[in-house]
This record gives structure tokens, C-alpha cells and sequence, in this order.
């Protein structure tokens, strides 16, 4: 099922870029080309067969491990992703890290305060912040943090002096340019969390073992450590392998705002340029990643809950 979910999804991203406006031949050679002369370009970039001939011909090459070469950096696609995968797992894992932290205390002050003012106004804030678009968000964070108050770059991983700075410096210096699009990534994975720590720790609370720990004299922090929040992380996990993907996908526009030199920003550019050796990368290994997260989820409920089992 994997494996199928990978191939359609290169399958499908190959035909709609082909067929999408925009000649990879006319970008290279620039708009006053000869017809001759973008002819042999497209030849010789191989796009003058038809579609499922050049797809079979694509999809062999990457089975055998030839990833193709960049069409605009003229760079094999291997070395422009290895380049730019660094940058996008640094800022995706410190978000889901932070996001869960956030999402998983806001949720459980709620559920301790359930029906309370407290739990109304932080419901408000993180529907509403579940709601709003990323890129948006972090135009928002943008204009309040770098033109506003002055105090957060806005763009790229460094500053431009960056080659000349060592030790507390350079480390300021990245954690400054990271601030942003760490925040802006984090504030949309946060809600998500804690609306789904909040249901399953009001529900987990009214069931009879719970009350029966209460009646055996436990305190509150026992019975939520021990009994609640342990047996309310079954969605969390859940919600672990739905999230991750769509987190990937934000951080693809959150890199596109910030100039984050990331994979998300390099697709962004690619299809832009039909740069389609690089796009068709991208979609793999995005497309791995997500197959792969949710086999170890489903593994994570073996340790989780007790109940499930795998033979």
C-alpha cells in the first residue's frame, strides 16, 4: 500500500507538471530563442517524446538510482536536495517539538479547567489559530517582528556576515533568522495538539478507572499523570501521524515566505522553473517520508496502548 501511494503520487505530480503552461527549453534559452534552437533544447532535455514514453524512460532511471540532473543549476538532483534537506528537517522537527510541548500543556489546562472562562478563551485562541493560513500568519509575524519592532530578520537561515562571525555569534545570528518561520510553523501545529489533548483528556476523565483512583485517595497530579494524560495519548499519536505531513506541506509555503533554504523553497522555485528532475525528487522522497511516518505510528501504538498488538 505504501509503495502505491508513493508511485501515484510521482505518477500524477509527473503528467500535471508536463502538462501544466511553461517550456523548460524557453526558461533556459530565454523568450527570443529560435524555434530551431528550442527544439534542440527540448530534444536534448528529452522532452520531445510523448508523455508515457518519457515517464517510463524517468521512472527507470530513478528505480536504478540516477535521480537525474537539475535543469536549471545544472547540478545532479542529489546534491541540490542533500544541500537543502538539513534546513527543512531542522526547522520541521523543532516545530513538531515545540508545537507538541505547547499544544499538549494548553491541553491539559483545559481539561483540568474544563467549561471554566479559561477554557473558553484558550478555545478561542487556538480554533482560531488552527484556522489561519500559514503563509499569512507569517506575513503577519513578518510585518509585526521585522518591520514593526525591528527585532527578527526576515529572510534566510543567516545574516550576510554570517561567513565572519564565530562561537555565541553565529549561533544568535541562526537563531535569529530561525525565530520566524519556527514560530510561524509552531503556532499552526500548537491548536491542533491541544484540541486533541483537551477531547481525549475530558473523555478519558469520566471513565471508571479514573473515578476509582480518585476514590482511592490519589491526588489530582497523580490521577492526571498516571492515569489521564497515559491513557489519553492514543489520538496524540494519532494525531503524530496526520500531522507530520501536513506540517512538511506548511513548512513548503513557510520556507517560500522566509526564504528558508530548505526543500520546501527549492519545489517551490523548481516549479516555477519546470525544473521537473528536482520536482519529481521532492514528491518521492515528501511521499517516503509520509509512508514511512505512519508504518512507525502504528508500531508507537504497540507501547501506547497496551491493548493493541502486532503479530
Amino acid at each position: 500500500a505504501g509503495l502505491a501511494v508513493v508511485l501515484g503520487g510521482v505518477t500524477l505530480t509527473f503528467f500535471l507538471l508536463h502538462l501544466a503552461p511553461g517550456d523548460p527549453g524557453e526558461l533556459l534559452l530565454g523568450p527570443t530563442a529560435s524555434p530551431a534552437h528550442l527544439a534542440a533544447q527540448r530534444a536534448a532535455l528529452g522532452l520531445d517524446r510523448a508523455l508515457p514514453g518519457q515517464f517510463a524512460a524517468w521512472l527507470g532511471r530513478f528505480a536504478r538510482g540516477d535521480w537525474g540532473t537539475s535543469i536549471g543549476k545544472g547540478r545532479p538532483v542529489r546534491a541540490v536536495l542533500g544541500t537543502a534537506w538539513p534546513a527543512t528537517v531542522r526547522l520541521v522537527a523543532l516545530s513538531l517539538l515545540l508545537g507538541y510541548l505547547i499544544g499538549i500543556a494548553i491541553g491539559a489546562v483545559q481539561a483540568a479547567r474544563s467549561g471554566s472562562r479559561t477554557d473558553t478563551a484558550l478555545s478561542v485562541v487556538t480554533v482560531t489559530l488552527f484556522a489561519l493560513p500559514g503563509y499569512w500568519l507569517g506575513l503577519m509575524l513578518v510585518m509585526v517582528f521585522t518591520y514593526w519592532a525591528r527585532a527578527l530578520p526576515a529572510f534566510g537561515a543567516a545574516g550576510l556576515d554570517a561567513d565572519f562571525l564565530t562561537g555565541w555569534a553565529r549561533l544568535g545570528d541562526q537563531l535569529r533568522h530561525l525565530a520566524l518561520p519556527l514560530a510561524t510553523l509552531t503556532l499552526i501545529g500548537a491548536p491542533g495538539a491541544a484540541r486533541f489533548v483537551r477531547g481525549a483528556m475530558v473523555d478519558v476523565a469520566a471513565q471508571p478507572f479514573v473515578i476509582t483512583a480518585r476514590a482511592k485517595g490519589l491526588t489530582p497530579v497523580q490521577v492526571a499523570t498516571r492515569h489521564i494524560l497515559r491513557n489519553a495519548l492514543t489520538p496524540v499519536v494519532t494525531l503524530l501521524g496526520l500531522s507530520l505531513p501536513a506540517l512538511f506541506s506548511g513548512a513548503v509555503f513557510v520556507e517560500a515566505v522566509f526564504a528558508w533554504p530548505g526543500v520546501g523553497r527549492l519545489a517551490v522555485q523548481a516549479i516555477a522553473n519546470r525544473d521537473y528532475p528536482i520536482v519529481q525528487a521532492a514528491v518521492f522522497t515528501l511521499a517516503s517520508i509520509f509512508v514511512l511516518i505512519n508504518f512507525l505510528v502504528d508500531i508507537l501504538y504497540t507501547y501506547v496502548d497496551p491493548r493493541v498488538a502486532y503479530k
